[in-house]
């Protein structure tokens, strides 16, 4: 008898030794992936929740700027969304241009969801991209940069720079109209309004 109790003893032990052995061993993992965990899957994550109070974002840009943004797409550089809520104002943030997000204490854990979803196309797309569109189309846009901020239309798009031929917004870009064209550079964009 006294075998048995032994042996039940021994096996229940090496059971709770086991358990504790897998549980760190998931904890190690939790952390790994934590640690390779960027602001992109985490903005990605938030923007997947369903409740519309957790998508928006209060960002701090390079040049000081305090904005609101619901990501509405997610580049591989960059989101677009509606700014400051209002579904009128749209913007274009390159995630270099972030300071910081703001993130409320309900936003934490949704933001460290792991995504078991396929990649998307804009997923792929840098900024570049999107910029081409924006000249293609020949929409009239406002650039914040880190040490001011352009209106005009972009006539091109260059590997690091955009040429900006310079008029006000409510304006059709004609000869007339343009005051100038600015060469202005990728890493200095901070915000782009539409």
């Amino acid at each position: 008898m006294r075998w048995d109790h032994l042996f039940d003893d021994l096996a229940g032990q090496l059971e709770h030794e086991l358990t504790a052995g897998e549980a760190e061993l998931q904890k190690e993992e939790e952390r790994l992936r934590l640690g390779r965990l960027g602001v992109r899957e985490r903005i990605v994550a938030l923007k997947r929740t369903r409740d519309p109070a957790l998508n928006e974002l209060g960002l701090v840009l390079r040049n000081g700027a305090r904005v609101r943004l619901k990501p509405l797409t997610v580049g591989r550089d960059w989101m677009a969304g509606d700014l400051d809520g209002r579904d009128d104002a749209q913007a274009v943030v390159p995630f270099d241009a972030i300071e910081s997000i703001t993130l409320r204490d309900e936003q934490v854990p949704p933001s460290l969801l792991p995504d078991d979803s396929k990649p998307d196309l804009s997923s792929r797309l840098g900024l570049s991209f999107l910029l081409r569109d924006l000249c293609r189309r020949r929409v009239a846009v406002r650039i914040d940069t880190l040490g001011s901020s352009v209106t005009g239309t972009i006539d091109r798009v260059g590997r690091d720079h955009i040429d900006l031929a310079e008029h006000d917004l409510d304006t059709p870009r004609r000869r007339d109209e343009v005051r100038g064209l600015r060469l202005v550079r990728l890493d200095q964009f901070v915000v782009l309004r539409l």
